[in-house]
């Protein structure tokens, strides 16, 4: 297993290096002059192209592109994304509280959509064409189906404003998070339970079920024996679901007003504020490349023959 992970770890490095350069990379083919961005920022009356010659060599952005890249990824490597163009602070200060703001939001969803995706999907396994089964198919694809800011929108009007009992906005208190969690999960929530019931309905088929019920099992210990089964096929979509929400949070705090990653890279993007958008965009490329890498290490570990075979 050691073996294994050694070269999970030594095939993500190299793909850790691609993500970065990549993302410096996309930057780089704004049409807009970053030293631009900088003057109209400081509120510069009169912009020349002096003035953005000698801007453009204090930042470094005079020297090759590939100099350029090693200065930033080493930076980047100390958390170190330089100043905000916009508001000449440490792209860090910026980024660190809303990313810890963006994780719980991420961590609460994630919780709640493993609870009812896995509840959810052993429910409609086990009564497979049964109207219980239909009616939870049909009423999680019309959550899945409906966009989440219409969502956000129909959640805020009938828990906030006609019953007054959920604040708007903002992230004061636990019942602020319920209505972002909510709004978060039933997405989510309609697409992995699907998962699980697949997965359900398969090992339902397989011919130790059908021993067990000849040797008298009860429903209850079957239905056990399926989830642990079934287990693979969660770890590797709910490990998926953390990056997934990490960088897809931007709509969902932008209806909430919620003071995440999301608020502040639509920010980023409106101010043309290109080192927090960099740094956003890293963030959430690493996410998807680290958390694959651990869906991969945990399903190894349930699955001896994906590590032999490797």
């Amino acid at each position: 297993m050691g073996a294994y992970i050694a070269r999970r770890i030594l095939i993500t490095l190299p793909l850790l290096l691609a993500v970065s350069f990549l993302t410096f990379l996309l930057i780089s083919f704004s049409p807009v002059e970053p030293a631009e961005v900088i003057l109209r920022a400081q509120e510069v009356p009169l912009i020349t192209d002096e003035l953005i010659e000698r801007t453009n060599e204090e930042l470094g952005l005079d020297k090759p592109f590939i100099i350029q890249y090693f200065h930033w990824l080493i930076s980047s490597l100390q958390l170190d994304f330089g100043n905000s163009y916009v508001k000449n602070e440490p792209v860090w200060n910026l980024v660190g509280p809303a990313f810890i703001n963006t994780f719980k939001l991420t961590v609460a969803s994630t919780i709640v959509i493993i609870i009812f995706s896995v509840l959810i999907g052993v429910i409609c396994a086990v009564n497979e064409r049964k109207m219980v089964d239909r009616w939870m198919r049909t009423i999680l694809f019309v959550f899945t189906a409906t966009p989440s800011y219409l969502l956000g929108a129909v959640c805020i009007y009938l828990f906030s404003v006609k019953l007054d009992l959920l604040p708007t906005s903002g992230m004061e208190g636990v019942e602020s998070y319920i209505l972002p969690v909510l709004v978060t999960s039933l997405g989510y929530i309609g697409i992995y339970f699907r998962n699980i019931r697949s997965a359900m309905i398969n090992n339902l088929n397989e011919d130790y079920v059908l021993y067990g019920r000849a040797s008298g099992l009860s429903e209850y210990t079957i239905t056990w024996h399926i989830l642990r089964n079934s287990l693979q096929v969660a770890v590797s979509i709910f490990c998926m679901a953390i990056p997934l929400i990490l960088g897809g949070t931007v709509v969902i705090e932008n209806v909430f007003a919620w003071p995440g990653l999301g608020s502040l890279s639509i920010g980023a993007i409106l101010n043309r504020d290109f080192p927090i958008i960099q740094a956003y965009v890293l963030i959430v490329a690493v996410a998807f490349v680290i958390f694959n890498m651990i869906s991969d290490i945990l399903n190894a570990m349930l699955n001896p023959r994906i590590r032999n075979d490797s």
